[in-house]
């Protein structure tokens, strides 16, 4: 197949393997990969066993379920509560728990709340059934906000009214520079993720090298991709030289979707965001504009929650930052399992401690 057999070819990446080994790395290195998915392939593929010891992966805040905050699930729980109210979310938020419940418990007591596929399913619903108010958790990075800026304005074209979003998008730049700037993040390479750039070029990284030193690739999703990227980084790191490079320049272009930044900048704006275990980062989300309001469910519809409670032990905040492995918290794979998610690492198929868990440690 096409871009994915030739990225698997345990030859190559033999070679490539080799060729990291022959940088003669004496001290270890740090290595954040942003995207859940590239901490899958990195363990699935077991690409540990083929690195120098001194080549140490870190996993970082990329996975847009495990960041949404418990105060979010609360308020989409007490959406699901109003009369004639419809939830409609992607399949992991449904399981990510809030301070006192879940989605899917309380769709267990009787609350609408229905798994779509995409924002297109999402408005059709609502405009199929115009007597219920339907939100959607409108949830991600800048992978999914050019998706929700379409069904927005989508449903101003159509005149459909029923239909509003719960808005909680994550942008990339501001998390890294927090992460780059905090005293107890210790990395010095950034595995970038493949989805985010193929919307947003190269640029957003840029200050990275030029602030921090830190080099910077963009990264596609196969092994060979990881091995390329991971050399490509050693290779900085030993010559104490930093830059942005695109490694996954079969899909990601320098400039990336120029269509898709416009139409996000024509139905957002920035707005400071809760991440869940990081706090308050300015500047990290993206809001409705005001010209959109209608659509935005926390204005057309404001409801009060209860005060926000983390789950007891969960360490899934000091996981996101790369301070800690799952290994670290006490409740990992005792009571807190995919099959009972204590935190929300555990519940997303990108999540860190749900991946640990399947295919065990990164080394």
């Amino acid at each position: 197949m096409e871009y994915v057999d030739e990225f698997r070819d345990e030859a190559k990446a033999g070679i490539i393997a080799g060729r990291i080994r022959s940088l003669g790395l004496k001290n270890s290195i740090n290595i954040m990969e942003v995207c859940g998915g590239h901490t899958i392939t990195f363990l699935k593929f077991g690409l540990k066993d083929l690195l120098p010891d001194t080549v140490n992966m870190v996993s970082g805040p990329g996975c847009p379920v495990c960041v949404t905050s418990s105060s979010y699930i609360d308020i989409a729980i007490e959406l699901a509560k109003k009369d004639g109210f419809v939830i409609t979310t992607f399949g992991d938020m449904i399981r990510v728990p809030g301070s006192r419940s879940s989605l899917l418990k309380e769709r267990a007591l009787g609350r609408d709340i229905r798994i779509c596929l995409s924002t297109d399913d999402a408005l059709s619903l609502a405009d199929s059934n115009p007597g219920k108010q339907f939100v959607f958790l409108g949830i991600g990075f800048e992978t999914t906000a050019p998706t929700i800026a379409s069904v927005i304005v989508q449903a101003e074209s159509r005149g459909i009214e029923n239909f509003s979003i719960l808005c909680a998008v994550k942008t990339m730049p501001a998390a890294l520079r927090a992460l780059a700037s905090s005293p107890l993040v210790n990395i010095q390479g950034l595995v970038c993720p493949g989805h985010v750039s193929a919307i947003t070029g190269l640029g957003i990284y840029r200050f990275l090298p030029e602030e921090f030193n830190i080099p910077c690739v963009v990264t596609g999703f196969e092994p060979l991709d990881m091995l390329l990227s991971i050399e490509m980084l050693a290779r900085r790191i030993v010559s104490g030289t930093s830059d942005v490079e695109n490694e996954y320049t079969r899909a990601v272009k320098p400039e990336g979707n120029v269509t898709a930044q416009k139409l996000m900048n024509k139905v957002f704006e920035p707005v400071d965001a809760e991440w869940r275990g990081l706090g308050i980062i300015p500047g990290s989300g993206l809001g409705i504009k005001e010209a959109y309001s209608r659509f935005d469910v926390e204005k057309r519809f404001p409801v009060a929650v209860p005060e926000t409670q983390e789950p007891r032990g969960c360490i899934c905040g000091d996981i996101m930052r790369g301070i800690k492995t799952p290994e670290s918290c006490r409740l990992f794979g005792s009571a807190c399992t995919p099959e009972n998610p204590v935190g929300a690492c555990m519940v997303s198929a990108e999540g860190t401690c749900a991946t640990y868990f399947k295919y065990g440690k990164s080394g």
